[in-house]
């Protein structure tokens, strides 16, 4: 049975672990994840009753429970370093235990459910549709830091479809291991989990972007029957740190943006909450 040292397992002076300032009791088993601070009092203002609220930097806690159900949700704030902070911040809640300093011997599954905002990649797919990430494509290299076996064979069908000169090998691919109780209003696709906001997700204000010459061809990938539908942030690293991990994990985008009719959402606020009140009505 490995020790865990103090420089490995970092825990504050309360027993909380390092970066959420959480206590194992504090989390529940079903876990909402939002990016922004200011969204987890939009969610958890639909719980019948809230128990617990903490933060810290950029995570905030909100736990309760909604029609019996105990429920928390946290924000991670922007990007896939972030969620590496998260994720096993939240597996260590679960299955450490913090005085032993040990592995538990019985393993705690979470429900990860992600609530975020992404833009369009696909003409048909208009603002303000909510999409589930069947596959992701992590465009950053955080799963190239962890022993992973993705699934090889996507990032070699975005080469072999998008540009033969395109360099895939830094690409990983991840799926989500989590359903909701129903998926009908939901569209489907693949999410481009990328490392920024601007250049690489072919934003240009004064620099232009390397992803510009294959932008076009990635929007005709099909994989298993789906597109590449979406680009934003963070699914990729959630699907990939839960699979590690031993969790569940689900990512539903809010379309804000279409990148291929260049518009915006007209009520981006109103799209969210629609995201939130339908996602957590359908929570497994």
């Amino acid at each position: 049975m490995i020790n865990l040292s103090n420089s490995e397992l970092i825990l504050n002076k309360n027993g909380s672990i390092y970066h959420l300032h959480l206590l194992p009791t504090d989390i529940a088993n079903t876990i909402l994840l939002v990016g922004d601070p200011e969204r987890v009092a939009k969610v958890s203002k639909h719980f019948d009753e809230i128990e617990l609220k903490k933060s810290h930097r950029e995570f905030v806690t909100h736990t309760g429970k909604l029609n019996g159900k105990r429920l928390s949700v946290i924000s991670t704030g922007i990007g896939t370093d972030n969620i590496d902070i998260v994720l096993n911040e939240l597996d260590a809640l679960a299955n450490i235990d913090f005085e032993k300093r040990t592995v538990k011997p019985k393993h705690t599954t979470l429900n990860i459910i992600r609530l975020g905002t992404s833009g369009s990649l696909q003409e048909y797919i208009e603002v303000d549709s909510l999409l589930i990430s069947e596959y992701a494509v992590g465009l950053d290299n955080l799963m190239n830091f962890y022993e992973y076996d993705g699934i090889i064979s996507l990032s070699q069908e975005i080469k072999n479809q998008a540009d033969t000169l395109w360099d895939t090998s830094r690409f990983y691919t991840t799926k989500r291991g989590l359903k909701l109780t129903n998926e009908s209003s939901f569209l489907k696709g693949i999410t481009l989990t990328c490392p920024g906001f601007y250049a690489p997700q072919n934003r240009r204000i004064k620099v232009e972007s390397k992803l510009a010459p294959i932008f076009n061809g990635l929007t005709k990938v099909e994989y298993e029957g789906l597109n590449i539908t979406n680009m934003e942030m963070e699914t990729a690293g959630i699907y990939g740190m839960a699979t590690l991990l031993g969790h569940n994990a689900l990512s539903v985008n809010a379309i804000l943006a279409n990148r291929a009719t260049n518009t915006f959402s007209k009520h981006p606020e109103k799209t969210v909450e629609k995201m939130i009140e339908k996602v957590i009505s359908l929570i497994p």
